[in-house]
């Protein structure tokens, strides 16, 4: 997981309320065994104007000329503006993958679902919950300036604006480490790689049956 420190990226305003993770990615996705290629069907419904299907060449799907992700001064947005209760629904992690692959970074917004909160630490997405007045802001801010970017310093707990407005922001302890550091659950694990080497190396020595294969 690549670690998280300091962040400055375009931002995208999605200005709807409950955006449940069934629109975040489509259920019909979820069919796949592997955990990459989500990105491009972030959205899916909104972004085309076709259904799509799982393994589709995307490349010559019919485009919604409305959506917001799909306007220009947005490309290669790596923030995501939302409103309140983003990422309810079911808590199909497929969610956090899909909007990590697209390009996303970080999600601004009022509230989140708890499960799709939590399930964006574990992917590296850092979901920062700031006030409705201050997202108000944040979404004229995007709307009035093309080009519109913010800065998240995750070690000062900051969203800065481009005229150096800095909206704190909360974020358990445990949490934040881990993105500093880019820990995920498996790396989490690692780092203890030598003491269940040990283990596993005298429980071997006390109990040698374990290694006899069976004829």
């Amino acid at each position: 997981m690549d670690k998280f420190t300091v962040y400055q990226g375009l931002v995208a305003p999605l200005n709807r309320e409950n955006v449940d993770t069934d629109a975040i990615i489509p259920k019909q996705f979820l069919k796949s065994i592997k955990k990459t290629g989500f990105g491009q069907n972030l959205f899916d419904e909104w972004r085309y104007l076709d259904h799509g299907e799982p393994g589709q060449d995307c490349s010559n799907r019919p485009i919604n000329p409305d959506f917001i992700l799909n306007q220009a001064r947005y490309q290669g947005a790596g923030i995501l503006l939302a409103r309140k209760n983003f990422g309810c629904g079911s808590s199909r992690e497929h969610a956090p993958w899909a909007l990590a692959q697209f390009g996303f970074r970080a999600i601004i917004a009022p509230s989140f679902a708890d499960i799709f909160f939590n399930n964006c630490f574990k992917n590296g997405l850092l979901p920062i919950v700031l006030s409705e007045l201050q997202v108000d802001h944040l979404f004229n801010e995007t709307l009035a300036f093309t080009g519109y970017q913010l800065t998240i310093d995750l070690a000062r707990q900051e969203v800065i604006t481009p005229n150096n407005t800095a909206y704190s922001f909360d974020i358990a302890p445990f949490r934040k480490h881990c993105l500093l550091n880019g820990l995920d659950d498996i790396g989490l694990t690692l780092q203890h790689a030598d003491k269940i080497k040990a283990f596993e190396a005298e429980r071997i020595l006390k109990m040698p049956w374990l290694t006899t294969q069976l004829p």
